[in-house]
């Protein structure tokens, strides 16, 4: 059973943990998302594991139980539509072809960089953790929080962040980069970290930002 006052962990780790092929693909896609370490690749895919265990098991459903089923097809799809996972019309044949980067896209950090808020995903996940990103009203400092699809549009500067400020140095740079960048990361590899200077002014401009606890922000 374990002991009670320590969680379990949520996620699955590799089986194999010295599988080369594995590693080298967990590598890319750390560079490519920006990723801190190889449990956010391991979260994503338990998630993406779940939701394939769902699929097969309700493909695999017997006759018996048409209306059950019917109705199970209907909440998962819909659950995965609102999560932006798939489009309103997937069938369950759409989530087996999902992959772990669909997950992680779905990611604050990865919604930040593909809205252009960020030049780069390196550069988008430390936005987040100094405050400078909110979704909605909220300020959100964590870069895994998940953005459901129907606060993609809610996504922005805080109110009280000085990257509102078009003539902020830091901006002049984001928004020189985001629009010349290319979002599909399928042939290029995402712009190297953000340089020294960057994160300089990241950091100073952060320092007169409130706090997550100012705000009551989840950690």
């Amino acid at each position: 059973m374990g002991e009670p006052k320590f969680a379990r962990p949520k996620f699955d780790t590799p089986s194999h943990p010295w599988k080369a092929e594995r590693i080298e693909e967990e590598h890319q896609i750390q560079k490519n998302h920006g990723l801190k370490n190889m449990r956010e690749i391991w979260k994503a895919k338990s998630q993406l594991r779940r939701h394939r265990r769902q699929a097969m098991r309700l493909i695999g459903m017997s006759d018996g139980t048409v209306a059950h089923v019917k109705r199970e097809v209907e909440d998962l799809t819909r659950s995965l539509h609102n999560k932006g996972l798939i489009a309103s019309d997937a069938s369950l044949d759409d989530i087996l072809s999902l992959g772990t980067e669909d997950i992680l896209n779905r990611r604050l950090q990865a919604q930040v960089y593909y809205k252009g808020l960020a030049a780069t995903m390196k550069q988008a996940r430390q936005l987040v953790t100094h405050g400078h990103i909110c979704v909605g009203d909220q300020k959100v400092t964590i870069p895994s929080y998940p953005v459901s699809r129907d606060e993609e549009e809610l996504i922005k500067y805080h109110m009280a962040s000085d990257l509102n400020d078009p003539d902020h140095h830091v901006r002049q740079i984001i928004d020189g980069r985001a629009s010349s960048a290319e979002y599909a990361v399928e042939e290029e590899e995402v712009d190297p970290e953000a340089t020294a200077e960057f994160a300089t002014e990241v950091k100073e401009a952060a320092a007169e930002a409130p706090s997550a606890e100012d705000t009551g922000g989840d950690e």
